[in-house]
């Protein structure tokens, strides 16, 4: 059977400022698509892999234009559902020369916070070998956490390899709490958890990959991998096997946002070409770095060519 990934998340439209400064003085926006799972699909796409996208858009000039994006990126858009009675979500962000950009979402009653264990019973998880959630579909609604909870249960009684990434957006959750342990839960199910380590000091109460590692193999996740920003990632797996993969080197940040979408997709098709964690490590490390080069979500995202040139051509920092 041919690997094929499903993701399901919340593509949005996204509003570029085309100056910099207050989101409120911007005079004029570029139009683009942002979300952390179509990131992933992008950059699995690029790579020549087979990526399917389960969402709800509306039937609206924004939902239009994900589905074509989808479509025009590669991604199977098959598995979109669509709804007349709620708009697409869309955001803002500032441009930025240095530190992250203002961020403003239009997204509260959004056509995907209607996802549901409906639209995922119509899904046949038999198609699909991997699958990949994050925190962020969840913290819509209650039916959103249940559409995932029932991901994770079909996919593994389908046998998918599963990889959860927490995506932290304290700002959608009704408190911290509830978040900490809704995400956790879900952590506990998946095969792979890609948590970051600042993230790691909200979800587990501290900042230390090792010990980020070992609570997330202690609630049952088989392996974990923590990324340590420019440093690169530490790995631990339920098995026995302990590494730490260094970061590579580039000349200047200009956004890190989208950085862990494309750790996430390094990994993830590494992973789907049956290489060994180590070099699945290397690679989510090597296209999480190119994507820090870039001031959009994706672009940095690479083709096979550029990603070989890239690893080739650039020095690892030392750990």
């Amino acid at each position: 059977m041919e690997k094929k990934l499903l993701l399901s998340g919340e593509p949005m439209g996204l509003l570029i400022a085309q100056t910099e400064g207050s989101l409120d003085s911007v005079q004029g926006y570029s139009l683009a698509v942002a979300g952390a799972e179509f990131n992933v699909a992008t950059g699995v796409a690029r790579l020549h892999h087979q990526v399917a996208y389960l969402t709800k858009l509306g039937a609206d000039p924004f939902g239009k234009l994900i589905a074509r994006t989808l479509e025009n990126n590669g991604i199977d858009n098959s598995l979109v559902r669509y709804t007349t009675e709620r708009t697409t979500g869309f955001m803002l962000k500032s441009k930025v020369t240095k530190g992250d950009p203002e961020i403003f979402y239009f997204r509260k009653g959004s056509a995907a916070s209607t996802l549901s264990v409906e639209d995922v019973e119509q899904v046949d998880f038999t198609k699909f070998t991997h699958i990949h959630l994050t925190g962020i579909l969840p913290a819509l609604t209650e039916h959103t956490r249940e559409a995932e909870q029932l991901m994770f249960d079909k996919a593994k009684a389908a046998g998918l390899f599963i990889s959860f990434d927490p995506n932290l957006r304290p700002q959608l959750w009704p408190t911290k709490e509830f978040m900490v342990e809704t995400l956790n839960r879900y952590a506990s199910q998946a095969d792979l958890v890609l948590p970051g380590n600042g993230e790691g000091q909200t979800l587990c109460g501290t900042t230390d990959a090792k010990e980020i590692n070992k609570f997330y193999l202690g609630l049952g996740a088989k392996a974990v991998i923590t990324k340590v920003g420019p440093k690169g990632a530490y790995c631990t797996t339920a098995d026995g096997k302990e590494f730490a993969t260094p970061g590579f080197i580039i000349d200047k940040v200009v956004d890190t946002v989208g950085a862990g979408d494309g750790f996430a997709c390094g990994v993830i098709t590494a992973l789907m070409e049956d290489l060994p964690l180590e070099k699945a490590v290397e690679r989510g490390c090597a296209i999480g770095a190119m994507q820090c080069t870039f001031v959009g979500d994706n672009e940095g995202l690479p083709t096979p060519e550029q990603l070989q040139a890239f690893m080739s051509s650039h020095q690892r920092v030392q750990l």
